[in-house]
């Protein structure tokens, strides 16, 4: 795989750039918040690089004009294949439905570290969700409580964040879903 030098300083830039003006749907926060935030949560647990960096760009591909090839060329493979794994299918793959499985499919066969990354990314979006969109939060809630389970994510949290973090905060928001 093409390994690339990068700073995270240059991934947290190249992020900002990206999804400048983009707004938080709930909260109205610059839109970037969000994937600092996931980052943030992931480099609380492990000390890698190319994980912190994807986290950051999850949703890169997806909502800006990002492309996997520049996220390679800029960062390496295996950054973008990690950004891959993150990223929804697009429209064209079906319904809301079809797409759903198609993602749990995807990140069933994910790296551990990305299946972690993806954990802490429906983390950070629950509490706004949940607040603020009741009647869509259901939906989302069997969604999600489904992804969860078919990644091992109680198994990947105690992997990456360890069994206090798995017991006594993962556990108990789980349960809350």
């Amino acid at each position: 795989m093409d390994e690339k030098a990068f700073t995270l300083f240059d991934v947290y830039e190249f992020a900002r750039t990206a999804h400048e003006g983009q707004i938080r749907k709930y909260t109205g926060e610059p839109y970037i918040s969000h994937p600092f935030a996931v980052a943030e949560s992931v480099a609380d647990h492990v000390d890698d690089k190319v994980a912190i960096a994807a986290a950051v760009l999850h949703d890169t591909v997806e909502d800006t004009d990002v492309t996997l090839e520049e996220i390679a060329e800029k960062f390496g493979d295996r950054v973008a294949e990690y950004v891959w794994y993150l990223t929804k299918p697009p429209a064209f793959v079906g319904n809301r439905a079809r797409r759903k499985l198609h993602d749990r499919n995807r990140l069933k066969e994910a790296p551990e570290i990305v299946r972690f990354i993806k954990v802490m990314d429906v983390w950070h979006n629950y509490h706004g969700i949940r607040e603020h969109d009741a009647k869509f939060y259901e939906t989302w809630r069997e969604e999600v409580r489904d992804l969860l389970y078919i990644m091992d994510s109680l198994i990947i949290v105690k992997q990456f964040a360890g069994d206090d973090f798995a017991y006594n905060e993962f556990l108990p928001w789980f349960g809350d879903l």
